[in-house]
């Protein structure tokens, strides 16, 4: 990996399934030394901790998280620490607490250092009376407390961009497929799941239904959006939605992906049996309108539904 002088960068929930592709791209792009990996556990043996900085951070503690800034220099914030949607159902006010709390300490410490931040929303700020092709512009009224989480945390970074002139960035993220890390509690977690029990056990039992289509993306795709975004000059970028662009994705239903599985997995099978992640889903778009990213910094996917199934299927028996 490149030891070249590059942006000092803190990211939060590293060890998580986003963190763990980004930090290694961050590492790749700014130097190992540059990014502090960090998160509110160890995980023995992750690369986040083996390869680099790590240090352990509660984002609801701010004075540690500003020591760490102010100590190391950090330029940007990378804001991945956070519940998601089938688990924060569960324990809705410490949802609230963990992702509300947490970006809240992130954006108060970038006020008071000039640092930049990325903060993901998700898909789950879309409520049942979106269209099934969201808009960037649809109303957002969400049915999780999780997607109530980033609805909020949209609106305050776009309070502050305009009030202090942060400059606070993030992307609408899809449900996404990857098998360096295990998912973090996700409704779209079935899209990862599956692929680990079609090679342990020849078959799955999906928690939504057959027929459930919803916005994936393979997570190479999701960490060079990412990139994209933070690299795109401000100028170029629409103020009003910079906190929460829709990005273009796949989208596919359940079956298709166990069928394109199929295809490669000799015997592999398939039940449907929905459970309460099934309510998740159906209150949620089948699929993106990403054209203002388009515009604004030039994204397009670069994997279709058959090249993910292959480079998830070769992942996940190499790792």
């Amino acid at each position: 990996m490149s030891s070249t002088r590059g942006e000092k960068i803190l990211v939060t929930g590293a060890l998580g399934q986003i963190g763990t592709d980004l930090v290694e791209a961050l590492r790749e792009k700014n130097g190992v030394e540059n990014v502090i990996s960090t998160d509110i556990r160890k995980i023995v043996g992750h690369t986040a901790i083996e390869e680099g900085p790590f240090m352990i951070l509660d984002v609801l503690d701010f004075q540690g998280m500003r020591k760490i800034c102010d100590d190391e220099g950090v330029e940007t914030i990378y804001h991945l620490g956070a519940m998601l949607s089938a688990v924060g159902e569960k324990d809705p006010e410490l949802c609230r607490r963990v992702n509300n709390g947490g970006t809240q300490n992130v954006i108060d410490v970038a006020k008071k250092s000039g640092i930049r931040v990325y903060a993901p929303s998700s898909i789950a700020v879309f409520g049942p009376d979106s269209p099934k092709l969201a808009p960037q512009d649809a109303e957002l009224n969400p049915t999780t407390v999780y997607g109530e989480t980033k609805v909020w945390g949209e609106k305050r970074a776009r309070e502050n961009m305009r009030e202090f002139g942060l400059d606070l960035r993030g992307i609408r993220y899809p449900g996404l497929v990857s098998y360096k890390a295990p998912a973090g509690g996700g409704t779209t977690d079935y899209a990862v799941e599956i692929f680990h029990a079609a090679l342990d056990y020849g078959h799955y039992e999906c928690f939504v239904s057959a027929s459930t289509r919803l916005p994936m993306l393979y997570m190479e795709d999701a960490i060079r959006a990412t990139q994209m975004l933070m690299d795109a000059s401000n100028g170029a970028l629409d103020q009003s939605v910079k906190s929460g662009y829709n990005i273009s994705c796949l989208s596919f239903t359940a079956k298709e992906l166990a069928d394109a599985i199929s295809d490669r997995v000799e015997g592999f099978s398939c039940d449907f049996v929905p459970d309460i992640r099934q309510k998740y889903a159906d209150s949620w778009p089948d699929s993106i309108d990403g054209s203002v990213a388009e515009r604004d910094w030039g994204w397009k996917p670069n994997f279709n539904l058959n090249e993910m199934v292959d480079a998830m299927l070769e992942g996940v028996s190499s790792n």
